[in-house]
């Protein structure tokens, strides 16, 4: 697959100035097409409600979110050339801030019409776990309207900084810690993939 020059120096200069970085059409259609036919026809069990909390604490509440995730492994071998740009980015990171970013995560979350993600943090100050969030958006066609923006805030702020059109091939990467978010209700089928970069000693990024 061939990658913007500086792609990662980059990612990683927006990711130093500002905690985040949106990247729009950052993968060719060759890759998406296939990516995205390949995880709507996996086995609708493998789906399931997606949860709040973590470990024992975690229940399944629809008034706060809605999505249903199935889990990616790297067994998966459709999915193999965004496994392999996770891990190149993963090592950019780790070089450019002198930081251990040791696993990755991901998982394929779909919205059905009517579902959203209520304002939230992917990660707590402080705590060993989830440090950089990326999600990649997986909605052909996706048209004003059709709902589904992700509205990014600056900390107790109630107004968002920015927002996020789904729109097939954008990816946004921001500070798991830093940056609270929500999910707008979607009107339409929606996708995304998104995934979370964990570090071993709770350094933070920022």
């Amino acid at each position: 697959m061939q990658l913007p020059p500086n792609i990662f120096d980059d990612i990683c200069d927006n990711i130093a100035a500002k905690g985040y970085v949106v990247l729009p059409d950052l993968f060719p259609l060759t890759v998406l097409t296939p990516l995205l036919d390949n995880l709507t026809q996996l086995d609708t069990s493998a789906f399931k409600p997606a949860a709040i909390g973590r470990h024992k604490t975690q229940q399944v509440i629809d008034t706060i979110r809605g999505d249903k995730i199935c889990w990616l492994n790297k067994s998966m071998s459709f999915a193999s050339t965004y496994f392999d740009w996770s891990e190149q980015l993963r090592q950019a990171v780790n070089r450019y801030f002198f930081l251990g970013l040791f696993d990755y995560e991901t998982m394929f979350a779909y919205y059905e019409p009517g579902a959203f993600y209520k304002r939230h943090v992917d990660a707590f100050k402080g705590q060993s776990n989830r440090k950089l969030t990326s999600i990649l958006y997986l909605n052909p066609n996706w048209q004003p309207g059709d709902g589904g923006e992700l509205l990014m805030y600056q900390a107790d702020e109630t107004t968002p900084f920015e927002t996020v059109e789904p729109r097939f091939g954008t990816m946004v990467i921001f500070l798991s810690e830093r940056f609270p978010h929500e999910v707008l209700p979607s009107h339409k089928d929606r996708y995304s993939l998104t995934g979370w970069y964990r570090i071993n000693e709770g350094i933070p990024l920022d």
